[in-house]
């Protein structure tokens, strides 16, 4: 029924838990294709002991966008799932959840939800909320998603591969495509992933900025100015500050908000290189702080999956 695809370098730490989340899922037999790109650790015979598929991409080759062209021509199935190597699922009808926006036929590509771990960066999982709230929506007005937790038809891959020029955003790109054809984005909340990122102030800052560049080249009309630097950068810190304060998390959080804002926007900046209009939903989706009320995430009925070591 559908094949899933996973990107990876070096991810030992975290490849068996999405692996052994997969194996609980609902949906069965379900082709599981790890694209490596020259890992020197144990991520492969890992995979290769869950019954994984693996394709390898030179790391010379490496854009995010070729190594999924890469695993997406060798599936076999219509319905491709794409993973990161670092995430893993939250429920055991993930995939359910993540395909039930198919239904509709006009439904190119459906994402969901993502939230961090323990470990998580407190502005990341601020982000994370911002990015990717509790309700669901069938038809959403931007081309925004995340391939970290993403679903396409096959059928329109072929029509459209991954743009493999991209510094990032391929996904990005492609929704966009998608959605000029006259096709549907689809948010699906309840198809719940955890994304492990333990990044250095260096390692958010230059993902940031591949990302703006790729912005640019997506959006040409995009800019991010130094006023927008600073107002970005501050209106995020103390909007994390706030939100960190109302949950008793100040102390622990203070030093990992500054500097993980400073390096988000200045990586920003960086990365682009022309100043005209970005699209003011776009714009707000990926830099605006907004509110957030207090609250405890939606609970669900379905039992969360139990995973080895805990």
């Amino acid at each position: 029924m559908i094949s899933l695809v996973i990107r990876a370098y070096n991810e030992e730490k975290h490849i068996a838990r999405l692996l052994e989340g997969i194996a609980q899922q609902t949906v069965k037999n379900v082709e599981v294709i790890l694209v490596d790109s020259g890992s020197t650790d144990s991520t492969v015979s890992i995979a290769e002991s869950f019954g994984a598929k693996i394709v390898r991409i030179p790391p010379a080759e490496f854009t995010f966008g070729r190594s999924l062209n890469f695993g997406i021509k060798s599936a076999s199935r219509e319905f491709i799932i794409i993973a990161s190597a670092h995430v893993y699922p939250v429920y055991p009808d993930w995939l359910e959840t993540l395909l039930k926006p198919f239904q509709d036929e006009q439904v190119a590509l459906a994402y969901g939800k993502q939230r961090g771990d323990e470990n998580s960066k407190y502005s990341e999982r601020q982000i994370f909320h911002q990015w990717y709230p509790d309700a669901s929506a069938a038809d959403q007005s931007t081309a925004f998603c995340n391939n970290a937790n993403a679903a396409i038809r096959k059928s329109l891959w072929d029509l459209h591969p991954y743009d493999e020029t991209l510094t990032g955003l391929e996904d990005l790109e492609w929704a966009k495509w998608a959605k000029g054809q006259g096709y549907k984005i689809a948010y699906a909340a309840e198809a719940e992933i955890v994304h492990v990122h333990n990044e250095t102030p260096r390692g958010v800052y230059n993902r940031y900025r591949r990302e703006a560049m790729a912005l640019r080249r997506i959006y040409p009309e995009a800019h991010f100015n130094f006023y927008d630097f600073i107002r970005l950068t501050a209106t995020n810190i103390l909007s994390d500050l706030w939100h960190a304060a109302r949950e008793g998390v100040m102390l622990k959080s203070i030093a990992s908000i500054f500097w993980f804002r400073f390096a988000q926007f200045h990586g920003t900046r960086i990365g682009h290189r022309e100043t005209s209009l970005v699209t003011p939903q776009l714009r707000e989706t990926f830099y605006y702080a907004r509110e957030r009320k207090r609250k405890e995430e939606r609970k669900r009925d379905v039992e969360p999956i139990r995973y080895g070591n805990e």
